[in-house]
């Protein structure tokens, strides 16, 4: 609200700027003068809009309604978001929930975004970035696969196998694989026998048999947990990337998108659901090296 003297020093400005007077001013009395009458009368529906216009955005943003927008990458959203966004909307149904799957990074400001997700490295500045999951990068095959191939031994022995590969939507070049060695962090690559820019399509290759692939723990836990994939090679396993929810300042978020975040970090922060514990991981490793040394063979011709 303006206090008196902020508003009479509007008026004045005004007064100047439209180069006559509004007001009769004395020590004890202020009136309209014949313009300033016509003014106010003449501004008085578009005022009583803009009073209203202005009720109604107070009041959206302290309600759980409204338009949201939110953006996330195409297989993490489908595999870790999408069950939990059915959730808050079917919990929120006066939210209106508009979700763009693009696994490019988007910038929410041009975009019109209330809230991203991505995986990988935190966001860069300009936003408030919270780190949800670790994202495992996890050599896997089929059971079907390993009966027929045999299993690598090592990182190097991988390049005897037929292996998956993903080309990046941003760059689109193959992405190398990721390992932990002694501590570092190296980079490999390997000749692709299916390569996919689809993240859903190279999991459904390595399902089928038809080679191994690296995959992203949130796509592979759940088929590793039912036996559907054998995990490899977990001394090597990379947990450089993450999950994260990124969005601006919450002094200016209206209340359905705090709603929105609460909402998922709750769900999803450090949802063992998408990744291997280190009991877990350990446990995986000591069976994933009993089913190599029983696997006939562990080479593979490509």
């Amino acid at each position: 609200m303006f206090s008196p003297q902020a508003a009479s020093q509007a008026v004045m400005q005004l007064e100047r700027a439209l180069g006559v007077r509004l007001f009769h001013r004395t020590t004890r009395k202020l009136t309209l003068t014949d313009e300033g009458q016509r003014l106010l009368e003449q501004a008085a529906p578009a005022l009583s809009q803009l009073v209203a216009a202005l009720d109604e955005v107070r009041r959206s943003g302290h309600e759980d309604s409204g338009l949201l927008r939110v953006s996330a990458p195409s297989a993490l959203g489908r595999a870790v978001l999408w069950p939990y966004m059915l959730e808050f909307s079917a919990a929120h149904p006066g939210i209106q929930l508009d979700v763009q799957f693009d696994d490019h990074l988007t910038d929410l400001v041009s975009q019109r975004a209330d809230v991203g997700f991505r995986g990988g490295i935190a966001p860069a500045g300009g936003t408030i970035g919270r780190r949800l999951l670790p994202i495992q990068l996890i050599v896997c095959a089929a059971p079907d696969y390993l009966e027929r191939h045999g299993a690598p031994r090592s990182v190097d022995d991988l390049a005897h196998h037929r292996c998956t590969g993903y080309r990046r939507a941003n760059t689109g070049k193959v992405a190398p694989w990721e390992f932990v060695v002694g501590g570092e962090t190296v980079y490999r690559d390997f000749p692709a026998t299916l390569c996919s820019n689809d993240l859903d399509a190279e999991v459904e290759a390595v399902l089928t048999g038809g080679a191994i692939g690296q995959l992203g723990s949130f796509s592979a836990v759940p088929h590793i947990r039912a036996g559907r994939l054998v995990p490899l090679l977990l001394d090597h396993v990379s947990e450089r990337d993450a999950l994260y929810i990124y969005y601006r300042r919450r002094t200016e978020q209206p209340q359905r998108v705090r709603a929105f975040i609460d909402f998922m970090v709750e769900r999803l922060a450090n949802n063992s659901r998408f990744y291997l514990d280190r009991t877990e991981l350990t446990q995986a490793a000591g069976g994933s090296r009993r089913k190599t040394a029983t696997a006939p063979g562990g080479r593979a011709a490509r």
